[in-house]
């Protein structure tokens, strides 16, 4: 694989495409159905998030992936920093909902309240929670020797971006919605320390003078780099990039926070 070859390594697995392909169908037949299900900005909101998504998974980056961990590394923060939160702020479940026939609705509705299923939402969307969940994923899936069998199998290579991508819409979703206009302080929290804990992380993958992660030897060098440059790289990306997103994410849920933080006595005493 070569600069030139690259852009015609699209990905059409089945595993990748139907479930893309049907949330689209979905999240569009949804939408016909019931147009006041989603304002036209959550619609946008969606339809960018899901682009990403697509983006990350399906497009030349997927590919590139196998052989430069910087590729690999740009696909995690496509998934995590820019499809995840994009999908959040869509809220696309009401949509989703519409798009099933009514018994079915019915039914899903029912399942999502059930004694075992609401606890168990509660639970792992408070703001803490979900913090944790998020960090143990990236953490975890960093160790060097789980990370090199992602390259070598691809159910292991499935769960981690599964992980990656399920743990990023848990945070993002808890964050923003997980209880009420109270929990944005504490949110400007999770996210900053966010920042920090995978701005070490990145930073450690930059300054390391070792390649932590040995599948990717032998393969960047038709790409002009050694597999140490191309680590430093791929921990750049996490370090600089990565932190910005945070820090515009920190500084909304900040302007958010002052929004809802005065209180109606407040308000008439200030005119």
């Amino acid at each position: 694989m070569n600069l030139a070859s690259i852009w015609s390594e699209w990905s059409f697995e089945p595993g990748l495409v139907a479930p893309l392909a049907a949330s689209a169908a979905m999240y569009a037949w949804g939408r016909h159905k019931a147009p006041r299900s989603a304002t036209a900005a959550q619609v946008a909101y969606y339809w960018t998030g899901w682009t990403f998504l697509a983006l990350a998974l399906i497009s030349p980056i997927h590919e590139l992936g196998e052989s430069l961990f910087s590729a690999h590394m740009a696909q995690h923060e496509i998934l995590m920093l820019l499809a995840a939160p994009f999908l959040v702020i869509s809220r696309p479940v009401a949509v989703f909902l519409h798009s099933m026939p009514l018994a079915w609705r019915k039914a899903t509705v029912s399942w999502s309240r059930s004694g075992i299923v609401e606890p168990a939402w509660k639970a792992i969307t408070k703001p803490f929670n979900a913090w944790l969940i998020h960090a143990a994923a990236l953490w975890v899936w960093h160790y060097p020797p789980l990370f090199d069998a992602t390259l070598s199998n691809d159910w292991i290579h499935a769960a981690q971006h599964l992980s990656f991508l399920l743990s990023a819409l848990l945070f993002w979703w808890a964050l923003f919605y997980g209880r009420s206009h109270r929990a944005y302080g504490a949110g400007v929290l999770y996210i900053f320390t966010t920042g920090i804990h995978t701005g070490i992380l990145g930073a450690l993958l930059t300054l390391t003078p070792h390649v932590w992660y040995s599948a990717y030897i032998g393969k960047t060098t038709s790409w002009g780099l050694t597999p140490l440059e191309d680590q430093q790289i791929g921990g750049l990306i996490m370090w600089v990039p990565a932190s910005l997103v945070y820090l515009a994410a920190g500084l909304t849920l900040i302007a958010a926070w002052i929004r809802t933080s005065s209180s109606p006595a407040e308000k008439v005493y200030a005119n």
